[in-house]
């Protein structure tokens, strides 16, 4: 089977407008590098998705979720397969203090939403640029806060395509990891309990953190957010500082200036250019401090053919 048959065998289902075939990644990736997927897929409700997960999986295609495209790295010989992104899956609904978000909505636009309600609780994400599915699958977190804080429970599809609901308690959140992430499965929606808050207060706390965010964040160049998990103990920006690596990298990547957690794309990057500096840093801090950094981000995608 090849990728006209997918795309011919989807189209029954997912208007064909919504299926592209080679696809460029870098137009979705927030570093804005990566490759072309082989068939890129956009299903506009959770039929849709359910359709493009279960086929996948009958007909042992390798598919993989895209979510904001933030948290993620593409090589530059991009994905076979299917690549799928759920950003139709954006609405947001709002009854008392129950907050309901389709995967695809953005977490900025969650937290002012809430926050639109005097609700307090999502202020700590109002500047993480990622999805809902993205957030649940990593447990993301910023300024003290985490998803993991607020989440009541997450509808799923496995691998197979089944549906599940999962309550808080079986989502095993841990600092950047879930069981969404552990069993692979896709994220379709989560439910979030936050509190009545005062709208003066929690409107001065998301400008205080969007005001934190821009002053001390590369914001003006295309990167993949933080890319280093925080080491015990330690923070991965202060050792890649210490290390003095900013400014340093390999062709169009360097570390930032601004944030030294963050590697950015000055223009011109490759995905192997930011994945060599990637590399470059763990070595340094690890021959420096004798510490190996994690990483926060996903590479993925295949090395570019010679």
């Amino acid at each position: 089977m090849n990728k006209q048959q997918w795309v011919k065998d989807l189209a029954q289902y997912i208007p064909s407008t919504n299926i592209k075939i080679d696809e460029p990644l870098s137009t979705y990736t927030m570093t804005k590098l990566g490759g072309a997927a082989d068939v890129f897929v956009l299903p506009e409700n959770e039929m849709q998705a359910q359709v493009v997960v279960r086929y996948a999986h009958e007909h042992n295609i390798p598919l993989l979720m895209l979510g904001n495209g933030s948290n993620m790295v593409v090589r530059d010989g991009g994905m076979r397969g299917i690549v799928v992104t759920f950003a139709h899956l954006n609405t947001i609904e709002i009854t008392d203090t129950h907050v309901y978000a389709g995967a695809g909505a953005l977490l900025k636009e969650v937290s002012k939403a809430a926050a639109s309600h005097t609700l307090t609780g999502l202020e700590f994400s109002c500047g993480i640029p990622g999805s809902i599915g993205g957030a649940m699958a990593m447990n993301a977190g910023a300024y003290g806060g985490e998803m993991s804080d607020v989440v009541r429970k997450i509808t799923v599809l496995t691998a197979e395509g089944e549906r599940l609901v999962l309550t808080k308690d079986e989502l095993e959140l841990g600092y950047r990891k879930s069981v969404v992430a552990k069993k692979g499965y896709y994220v379709l929606s989560a439910e979030f309990d936050l509190q009545r808050g005062e709208q003066e207060e929690i409107d001065a706390k998301i400008a205080d953190l969007t005001f934190q965010r821009e002053s001390k964040q590369p914001l003006e160049f295309p990167s993949a957010g933080s890319v280093f998990k925080r080491p015990p103990g330690q923070f991965a920006g202060k050792l890649i500082q210490d290390s003095e690596l900013q400014g340093k990298g390999v062709g169009g990547a360097e570390v930032s200036t601004k944030h030294a957690g963050f590697i950015v794309n000055k223009g011109g990057a490759s995905a192997s250019d930011y994945i060599a500096t990637i590399q470059m840093v763990q070595a340094t801090v690890k021959e420096k401090f004798d510490i190996e950094l994690e990483l926060e981000v996903k590479i993925v995608g295949d090395e570019p053919a010679k």
